[in-house]
């Protein structure tokens, strides 16, 4: 399906009920599987004008549908990140999940989103090519309470901008719903052979929340002044990385950016007010592509990872990915929030609708 100057989207059967889609927009070409509505390429051009993948990922879909792959640019949820010792409460009703991440349930439980086919259609309008993926959760799925409908939709809003647009409708039962695009980024290439400890960071956050052993928030909200946490000023990863025990898996306190875009965000972002406003929560650029990266969100947080667990996997092309070869800035709910009545509620009822709103922009520097 061509778009003209609006770019192109095209469709390719793979498997039985599985999808793969390229959406192309100037200097942009993505492809998508609607097998847990996954990101699995992306690529950008650097300074040179030379194209170039920038997210980790398989050339296959094997290691995405086989539950080896951890989570690379899949959609995670019903509930992204960690809930402590896999249990909750809603409106007096205890709800038990699997655990999967030593005493915790992480990104859903053992079949979240990601490990999921979902059904999908290709779009191509005024806005740009998208694609969208719709999954019918189940009362029950993972220990979750209620029905949800949950769609995702992924548009090349520009030749330089990707807008993710989350939506999920409970149908009967009050339930926690935070979703997230969990893809890990490195803006050399995914198969450059570099870690992410050179790329130079700003973040638009000036506190966030601590954790335990187990990476549970302690329930404190802490500024990030005078500490490793603190990328107010763009800083390079790698500087204070060895003063953070196991490196950063930190949610990130978002009450809109304190430091400036390279451009104000067009209309097509807006409209909705039931969004919440686009904020800029992080912005990012690796010195030897000269790449960058502004991530606009309207979540209340940013869990933002380098890659600490990721042990030579074997990805696209060869390439093998070590500690830090890639990194998460994922918008989401804080962690745990369903147990911390301090944080923004995660909790959506009946007649309510969940919206989540991300917009990846990049450009090069000169």
């Amino acid at each position: 399906m061509d778009a003209g100057n609006k770019g192109s989207v095209r469709e390719e059967c793979v498997g039985d009920g599985v999808f793969v889609y390229t959406l192309e927009r100037g200097g942009i070409r993505a492809v998508f599987s609607n097998w847990g509505a996954t990101l699995m390429s992306l690529f950008v051009p650097d300074a040179a004008g030379e194209s170039g993948d920038i997210v980790l990922g398989f050339d296959t879909l094997g290691p995405y549908m086989d539950g080896t792959s951890p989570y690379f640019g899949a959609i995670v949820g019903r509930v992204a990140n960690r809930i402590a010792r896999g249990t909750f409460s809603v409106d007096g009703e205890r709800y038990n999940l699997p655990v999967n991440n030593g005493p915790n349930t992480l990104h859903g439980g053992n079949v979240g989103y990601d490990k999921v086919l979902w059904q999908s259609a290709m779009g191509s309008d005024w806005e740009g090519p998208s694609v969208q993926f719709t999954y019918q959760s189940f009362d029950g799925e993972q220990g979750f309470p209620g029905d949800v409908d949950v769609s995702v939709r992924y548009t090349l809003v520009s030749g330089s901008e990707l807008r993710t647009h989350m939506e999920a409708r409970p149908l009967s039962r009050s339930t926690p719903i935070s979703l997230a695009q969990h893809s890990y980024f490195n803006l050399a290439g995914h198969a450059s052979g570099k870690d992410v400890l050179e790329h130079r960071l700003c973040l638009g956050s000036s506190s966030y929340t601590p954790v335990n052993d187990n990476q549970i928030p302690t329930g404190e909200v802490t500024p990030v002044q005078g500490t490793p946490f603190d990328f107010r000023e763009e800083a390079t990863i790698g500087s204070r990385i060895r003063e953070v025990p196991g490196g950063y898996d930190h949610n990130y306190v978002l009450t809109g950016s304190n430091f400036a875009s390279s451009a104000a965000l067009g209309d097509e972002h807006g409209g909705d007010k039931a969004m919440g406003t686009l904020h800029l929560a992080a912005r990012l650029w690796e010195p030897s592509s000269k790449r960058a990266m502004e991530v606009f969100t309207t979540a209340p947080g940013v869990q933002f990872y380098t890659g600490n667990f990721l042990n030579d996997v074997i990805g696209k092309g060869g390439a093998v990915y070590g500690i830090h070869s890639g990194l998460c800035l994922e918008t989401q709910g804080f962690p745990n929030a369903i147990n911390e009545p301090n944080f923004p509620s995660v909790v959506v009822r009946p007649g309510e609708t969940y919206r989540h709103v991300m917009v990846h922009r990049f450009y090069t520097l000169q």
